[in-house]
């Protein structure tokens, strides 16, 4: 009988070993981009593998697996993100000083026009349901909606606040952080009407976010050191786990179930998802200060991060990097 307890104990010990979540993430490698000047959002193409990087007045484009710079956007004034929509021959940047969104053609990266949007537009993201690119305009405190097809605006969504990252759940809701009222909004991504507003305290200063589609779950990075878990049903702060200070990009990779957080401090907390309610902080990954937007490559679930030195509040010239986190 002993023995049966001993082998019971041995089994139950490796399967909650088993069950544990890895870390192990570092830096593995660095791609040194030329050129100077700001940064903001950087965007992985997972089938065309490249990596499209916000930097100053133009976006960079590199080959994601060996950091080959293979052209770039042009004339994209204070750009802040980029989107690449499945299976489109069309991409979209935002603007942030010029008001616009650059459509260029991902094979040739061919500009094929700008289109109008809100005041100071900043987060970008694609919804698969209606087929639009939604921009989130800062200043403007709205969300253009622009047929990703053709670069047609198909109307304006009034938020109410300045919007930061957002989320599409795939049906047809989009959801979109309100930085400074620490709050999510949700909008009908076809009427172009808001649906709910869900306060997020404990939360403070909500930026990043990222969305579990399949069980429902929105991941929001907020500035007071915190990653709220919210019920995108019903907008309940299911929980709220530590991360670093100044968070700006948060990713998540449904395969391996973790959530990372890229924080301006210079490191990423990596948080894993035990179950839709239930997460644990793995670990925190030492980066870079200045290193706070964050981009993942769901085919080999690496990490980019944009960043550069800094004299003071300068930056150094020639240090601009794409710094790669995987194990």
């Amino acid at each position: 009988m002993k023995t049966w307890y001993v082998v019971l104990a041995l089994l139950l010990a490796a399967f909650v070993m088993a069950a544990l979540p890895e870390g192990g993430y570092k830096i593995i490698k660095k791609f040194p981009v030329p050129g100077d000047g700001g940064w903001d959002y950087l965007t992985v193409d997972p089938q065309a593998r490249r990596l499209y990087v916000s930097h100053g007045t133009e976006v960079n484009v590199l080959d994601v697996d060996t950091g080959e710079v293979v052209g770039k956007i042009p004339d994209t004034k204070g750009v802040h993100g980029i989107v690449i929509p499945p299976g489109s021959d069309r991409g979209y940047t935002t603007n942030g000083q010029a008001n616009t969104s650059t459509m260029f053609d991902v094979k040739t990266l061919k500009v094929l026009g700008e289109v109008k949007t809100g005041k100071k537009p900043d987060a970008v993201l694609y919804d698969p349901a209606t087929k639009r690119v939604f921009t989130f305009n800062g200043d403007g405190e709205s969300a253009t909606a622009i047929e990703a097809a053709t670069g047609e605006v198909a109307g304006t969504v009034e938020l109410g606040g300045g919007p930061e990252a957002g989320a599409a759940d795939g049906k047809g809701n989009v959801f979109v952080n309100l930085e400074k009222e620490a709050m999510v909004v949700k909008f009908d991504s076809r009427k172009l009407t808001v649906t709910a507003r869900w306060p997020l305290a404990p939360c403070k200063t909500a930026v990043g976010m990222a969305m579990d589609r399949k069980n429902g779950r929105l991941f929001v990075g907020c500035r007071s050191k915190v990653m709220a878990v919210v019920d995108a049903e019903s907008g309940k702060v299911i929980t709220t786990l530590p991360i670093g200070g100044g968070v700006d990009g948060t990713v998540f990779d449904r395969t391996s179930g973790n959530i990372f957080n890229s924080n301006g401090e210079g490191n990423v907390t990596v948080i894993h998802q035990d179950s839709p309610d239930n997460y644990t902080v793995v670990e925190t990954v030492q980066t870079q200060p200045g290193a706070k937007t964050i981009a993942l490559d769901p085919k080999t679930h690496q990490l980019y991060l944009s960043v550069a030195e800094r004299e003071g509040k300068t930056i150094k010239p020639g240090t601009f990097t794409i710094l790669v986190l995987g194990k």
